[in-house]
């Protein structure tokens, strides 16, 4: 047992070191340049590592991304899932689309490989198959959460993971004076989540904060 006192919150030095302890390479710098271009905030380096560790651990096959960005998220879940798996990624911006599929052929990622279709993703995801997909990363409209975590627990295998990004929501969610409308969807949204019958929930502080939870398997009858 330790005999260390409880933990002090984590300094900057620290969260730094943490945050890029896991390298980028070039391509996703490229990515994050186009996303600064066209106004896009995408999963900061510890959360893509974190994605892609997640892909990789659940051997991931089947993936769904709702906000595809400039294509940043996507090549982490890509890097994590198996050579012959498929990302599907949603984005109403057609643009920002087109500029992550340049990523993903910037990276040598084959297109049949990458997915992506154009429009909400409230539209979108009924139309996708049913307890198919090992991973869904939810990083769209903060106020349609708990909407993409109905959506996700009909799209995940049992033992598939959800993800949201921005669970932390700039240090809004954690302050109970914040109220504003999306504060309160996702604060909502975590306590959702581990309430959960169904779900094993984690809060990881990488990031803008990463909410991640498993789909149980259910026992047969």
């Amino acid at each position: 047992m330790s005999t260390q006192p409880n933990p002090s919150p984590v300094s900057a030095p620290s969260w730094t070191y943490a945050e890029e302890f896991v390298g980028e390479d070039e391509i996703l710098a490229a990515a994050r340049a186009r996303a600064t271009e066209v106004g896009v905030v995408p999963i900061g380096p510890g959360g893509g590592a974190a994605l892609r560790f997640l892909a990789s651990v659940l051997d991931a096959r089947a993936v769904v991304e709702i906000g595809t960005g400039t294509g940043v998220s996507g090549l982490w879940l890509l890097r994590g899932m198996r050579a012959d798996g498929v990302l599907t990624t949603v984005d109403i911006e057609t643009e920002h689309q087109r500029l992550a599929r340049q990523t993903f052929t910037e990276a040598g990622i084959p297109t049949q490989r990458a997915r992506t279709i154009s429009g909400a993703a409230l539209d979108v995801l009924p139309r996708l198959t049913d307890g198919h997909y090992d991973l869904v990363f939810c990083d769209g409209d903060k106020r349609e959460y708990a909407d993409y975590l109905t959506e996700a627990l009909r799209l995940l295998r049992p033992g598939g993971v959800v993800a949201f990004d921005n669970a932390l929501w700039h240090d809004r969610v954690a302050d109970a004076a914040q109220r504003d409308e999306e504060t309160t969807v996702i604060r909502d949204l975590g306590r959702t989540v581990a309430a959960h019958d169904e779900l094993v929930p984690l809060l990881l502080p990488v990031g803008d904060g990463l909410l991640v939870a498993k789909k149980e398997w259910k026992p047969e009858a």
